[in-house]
């Protein structure tokens, strides 16, 4: 299926710019897909860059994490997305300059060589591509496509993702509710679920969780939130809690808050890791680095603000962090990479 969607327009063999070209930027994660597309702009530094973007179109589809979908499906949603994109901005593939897609479940470089090999049979062999995990995605999204410093996404799961100026890249986190990302949506809720179960059965001490979830999820007894979870236990279902515990923790309940304390300890420790493995702080450990903030977890609420207390805790060890809540959405941010990796390949062209 090589070159399958150039129906027939030109494609610039010599990888040729002109003022049609685009470049498309792909934030692909467990609930939906989303693309951008770009126009090509000058390749200039991050300092320059336009405000506001331009965005010629943006398409959204379901999700296209393999893990969760299948590799037929994941395929089939990056290509609708990335058609869709293009479509909207009235361009076609082979004005296509560069793709940057930013995939959750990309976990390892066979992942990625096989997205990789897929998006040849897609693209004319002049186009620029790369995969990587949506996290990279996101840290972008918050750096403007810099790529240094660590970004802690927490919603549904949480992850955490750095990379250091010299390109070394770490991770912490991010491997799912049964290996224990407690400090993400599903684990607070999670817990909270645990903590009503153990106050009905006489293992815990009573908590206004009980009352606050029961109403929530429209159920007279703790008996049966057993049927209630195991009904459909997917992540995003149960994580979608999170809102009764932040509320019972405001009202006073030492068990929530107790909940919450724990998720901001996990979240920051995932962090720091990162942190440390990369020597984002310096020599001694004073140097300033972007933390950016990404997911429902990490927004403010009236009285328990969990992203402020995980900076907090993390200033405790390394007072050079300053948190970025992104302007722009990781899609955008991919397309920023994209473009980034254009300019220093064109660098080191220009510079052989």
């Amino acid at each position: 299926m090589k070159n399958s969607h150039l129906n027939g327009d030109e494609v610039h063999e010599n990888g040729g710019c002109d003022g049609d070209d685009v470049v498309l930027g792909v934030d692909g994660g467990t609930t939906s897909t989303v693309c951008v597309c770009v126009p090509l702009l000058p390749l200039i530094s991050n300092q320059n860059l336009p405000n506001p973007l331009p965005i010629l179109a943006r398409a959204v589809a379901g999700s296209s994490n393999h893990n969760s979908v299948g590799e037929s499906a994941s395929k089939e949603t990056l290509e609708k997305v990335m058609s869709e994109a293009l479509s909207k901005s009235g361009s076609n593939w082979s004005a296509v300059r560069a793709v940057c897609l930013g995939v959750s479940g990309v976990n390892h470089p066979t992942d990625q060589e096989r997205i990789l090999h897929w998006l040849r049979e897609i693209f004319p062999s002049h186009v620029k591509l790369y995969v990587h995990n949506d996290a990279l995605a996101a840290l972008a999204s918050g750096t403007m496509g810099k790529l240094h410093g660590c970004v802690l996404i927490a919603g549904t799961g949480s992850i955490s993702y750095g990379f250091s100026k010299d390109g070394r890249e770490a991770r912490a986190a991010g491997a799912g509710p049964v290996l224990g990302d407690w400090g993400s949506g599903y684990g607070i809720a999670a817990q909270a679920l645990t903590a009503v179960v153990r106050a009905h059965d006489g293992r815990g001490p009573q908590t206004a969780l009980t009352d606050r979830i029961l109403k929530a999820l429209s159920l007279s007894s703790p008996d049966e939130l057993i049927g209630w979870t195991y009904a459909d236990p997917s992540w995003a279902r149960i994580a979608a809690l999170v809102p009764d515990v932040v509320s019972c923790a405001e009202s006073g309940d030492q068990i929530a808050h107790k909940i919450l304390v724990d998720a901001v300890q996990e979240l920051a420790l995932s962090v720091k890791a990162v942190v440390q493995r990369l020597s984002l702080c310096g020599a001694d450990g004073n140097d300033s680095f972007p933390v950016v903030m990404v997911g429902g977890v990490l927004e403010a609420n009236k009285g328990w603000d969990i992203g402020k207390e995980v900076i907090n805790c993390i200033h405790k060890r390394y007072p050079g962090a300053y948190p970025i809540r992104p302007e722009v959405e990781p899609a955008v941010g991919a397309a920023l990479l994209a473009w980034n990796f254009l300019m220093k390949e064109s660098e080191r062209h220009h510079n052989s």
